[in-house]
């Protein structure tokens, strides 16, 4: 929704909102935009004039008390995915949707096309992105929209409608198929029917580009008509990954197109996964047009994103990082990345799990994703406001599941509980990871006073 604001004032408009009395990644950049976020969910709180209002799925969705009043009012309300498609229609969406890896993807497209000159205009779900310092930009003359596509309903109250049903992508890329949202997607079917229609009006021109490696997106593929492009490390992808390594902090990338090697890319961020990400951009911008040399040099200037292998502070050779992996696909290819990136050091893991629904569903996959991690504090899950019960699971419960099959798992329910172990346990050179959709990433100001205080 931040994105998307900041897209609406560059186009001149006044913007405020409304959301809860909570801390976001995205506090910094409205407070510097100065756009009010008034707390709490009030009538009172529409301006007078209101042209338009804005809604998310989250708080009661097009039942929330402000949303309400301005139907009543027939001040014109969309939703943020019809809002979204509002403000790319006029230009080629370059849309990225995946399970794991549309973020940082969605990011890497953005900080190419404005390192290349194309002034993008883009919206992704993120706090920040460095060296473009916004998450959400919009000029009237932008070459391109870029959008992270998000495959979750509109409304779970009111409109089931995958919220990236209402995009028309020129392009799209597809990082990931995995079985997740388990309480709108009955199964993996579902998913794979909703992907075919997201992408079902990519033009013969256009392009969808698609992990190969990824078994789903394998299986998918073969079912589609719109004009294909895989990439991956699998000699059967079209942009082939043919090794990487990581030497001064850096990732290097050897990739081939076409039986042509081109020169190795260089990266500023760590993992497998974020070679694919990369190799995914280069694949989208060379079919945009982009120069071999314009694309490298843009995707050295990418930095990362806000949780995403974000390193937080480092005190007393103790480091702590936090990422938004909250999937157990997105969980191992983190852990992994990190023991390659921070090699020879202990790895502790502190993870929230974010909703019941996926907790259980998921349950056999999360307790075996933690393997490369030392140690795994798990604390108890983070609930969604649209669940009404537990399911049968627990924070305590889901650590018994996940110590059967890593033995160095132990339970801490809270900060207090994650806060007490660390005073207790942690040593020098050890690599703290805040983890997950929750809210532990609000921990970090104690954990970097328990580090300084080791």
């Amino acid at each position: 929704m931040t994105a998307l604001a900041l897209c609406a004032q560059d186009l001149g408009k006044k913007v405020s909102g409304s959301d809860l009395a909570d801390i976001f990644p995205t506090d910094k950049i409205l407070k510097k935009r100065a756009i009010k976020v008034k707390i709490g969910f009030d009538p009172k709180h529409l301006p007078r004039n209101c042209d338009l209002v804005i809604f998310t799925g989250a708080h009661q969705g097009q039942n929330n008390l402000e949303v309400k009043a301005a139907i009543s009012q027939n001040i014109l309300v969309l939703s943020h995915a019809q809002a979204l498609a509002l403000f790319a229609q006029d230009k080629p969406i370059l849309a990225v949707a995946g399970v794991g890896g549309k973020t940082t993807t969605s990011a890497m497209l953005a900080v190419v096309l404005t390192s290349a000159g194309f002034h993008p205009a883009f919206s992704v779900g993120v706090g920040n992105i460095p060296g473009l310092n916004t998450p959400g930009q919009f000029h009237r003359s932008s070459h391109f929209f870029v959008a992270e596509a998000d495959e979750y309903v509109t409304d779970p109250i009111s409109n089931l409608t995958p919220r990236f049903h209402y995009l028309k992508p020129y392009l799209a890329i597809i990082t990931n198929l995995e079985y997740d949202h388990p309480d709108v997607y009955p199964d993996l079917k579902a998913v794979f029917d909703s992907f075919t229609t997201f992408i079902k009006d990519v033009p013969k021109n256009g392009l969808v580009v698609v992990n190969f490696d990824n078994p789903r997106c394998r299986n998918w593929i073969s079912t589609l008509t719109r004009p294909v492009v895989t990439y991956g490390f699998s000699p059967r992808a079209d942009w082939q990954i043919l090794s990487t390594h990581i030497a001064d902090q850096k990732q290097f990338i050897k990739l081939k197109y076409k039986n042509m090697e081109w020169p190795d890319l260089i990266l500023n961020v760590p993992g497998e996964f974020n070679a694919l990400n990369a190799v995914a951009t280069v694949a989208a911008c060379h079919h945009l047009g982009v120069s071999q040399p314009k694309i490298y040099a843009g995707l050295r200037k990418f930095q990362g994103t806000r949780r995403r292998f974000e390193l937080i502070g480092q005190v007393k050779k103790v480091s702590l990082y936090d990422d938004y992996a909250h999937h157990p696909i997105e969980i191992q290819a983190l852990l992994k990345a990190a023991k390659a990136w921070l090699s020879h050091r202990r790895l502790i893991v502190i993870f929230q799990s974010h909703t019941y629904s996926r907790t259980k569903a998921l349950l056999t996959q999360f307790s075996q994703s933690f393997t490369q991690a030392d140690v795994v504090l798990i604390n108890d899950i983070f609930a969604s406001a649209r669940e009404k019960d537990n399911l049968g699971i627990t924070g305590k419960s889901f650590t018994q599941s996940i110590k059967a099959f890593h033995p160095q798992t132990f339970y801490c329910p809270d900060k207090t509980a994650t806060l007490e172990y660390l005073k207790t346990n942690l040593v020098k050179g050890d690599v703290i990871f805040t983890v997950g959709a929750g809210d532990n990433w609000l921990w970090h100001k104690d954990i970097l006073k328990i580090m300084k205080k080791r």
